[in-house]
């Protein structure tokens, strides 16, 4: 990724999870081809590349994997179709918590994005923290019923899985399984239908992550389009980002938790979605994705 194409999305992946609550940024995009790195301070030596992830096999649910030595990371689809994801973190850290709960903000919960979702007939993958389904659990259940979503896990209160990841606080390494393990077990009570999808807080792991989070039997869902939501100031910029580096086979990061951390996706999910469409891109979730849409 070179030229002002790729100073364009290297900055925007600076910025892209910044909604995900103290103002975070999100790094770790690794081609399917490479072997996963650090996507923070460097290790001393990387891990060998993952095995392919079975997908949507009969004695699998999407995402699931069956390497118990090293997490599948996946960070786009097919770049021979016309296929786009859009997938929607909802973040809940403690602070955040702690802001819903005095009064400051009224809900870590954007309704008129779902809403416009639905309106619009859009597929979509929604990736939850563990605090977050706690906090909503009825409109968690909501989401899975509705046969345009699925539901992927997001850590329990999101914290990072690796050391200086923004401002997010850090996992300790003894802790990392059964973090991840509480927040796919809280969604499964549920979502009967629950995937393995996983998204890292602030997109960051290494491999000492990959490897302690293997046994957990979730693959890692990264991106290569990052939405700019998170503190944007309008929806123009977020229109503007996500439009000017799509892509066929594109995974889309946007956040869905709305209030003061991502208030405008909303109102730039419209002029996205028809502008996608407009172009011939059809909007999948990222198991129809990974499938080539079978």
């Amino acid at each position: 990724m070179t030229g002002a194409r790729g100073m364009v999305l290297l900055l925007a992946a600076v910025m892209v999870l910044a909604g995900c609550g103290e103002q975070e940024a999100s790094t770790g995009v690794v081609p399917l081809s490479t072997t996963p790195k650090a996507t923070t301070t460097p290790r001393p030596s990387t891990p060998p590349p993952s095995t392919p992830t079975p997908v949507g096999t009969p004695n699998n649910r999407p995402g699931e994997s069956h390497n118990r030595n090293l997490m599948p990371i996946v960070d786009h689809g097919p770049r021979d179709q016309k296929l786009v994801a859009l997938t929607f973190d909802a973040d809940l850290t403690a602070a955040m918590r702690k802001r819903l709960l005095s009064g400051k903000v009224q809900s870590y919960y954007n309704a008129a994005l779902i809403n416009e979702l639905r309106t619009l007939q859009v597929p979509a993958t929604m990736f939850l923290t563990g605090m977050w389904m706690e906090e909503y659990p009825e409109v968690t259940r909501e989401l899975a019923a509705d046969p345009l979503f699925e539901l992927g896990t997001h850590s329990y209160d999101h914290r990072a899985f690796t050391k200086h990841c923004y401002t997010l606080g850090t996992v300790p390494r003894a802790d990392m399984l059964a973090d991840v393990q509480k927040a796919v077990k809280q969604l499964d009570k549920l979502d009967p239908q629950a995937t393995r999808w996983f998204r890292f807080p602030g997109g960051c792991y290494d491999g000492t992550a990959l490897h302690e989070l293997a046994p957990a039997g979730v693959t890692a869902v990264g991106l290569d389009v990052p939405g700019a939501d998170g503190f944007a100031k309008s929806k123009k910029q977020i229109v503007k980002q996500v439009l000017s580096n799509v892509q066929n086979g594109s995974v889309v990061v946007l956040h869905m938790h709305g209030g003061d951390n991502a208030p405008y996706t909303d109102e730039a999910i419209t002029p996205i979605v028809k502008e996608l469409r407009a172009r011939g891109f059809q909007l999948v979730t990222v198991t129809q994705l990974m499938n080539g849409n079978r």
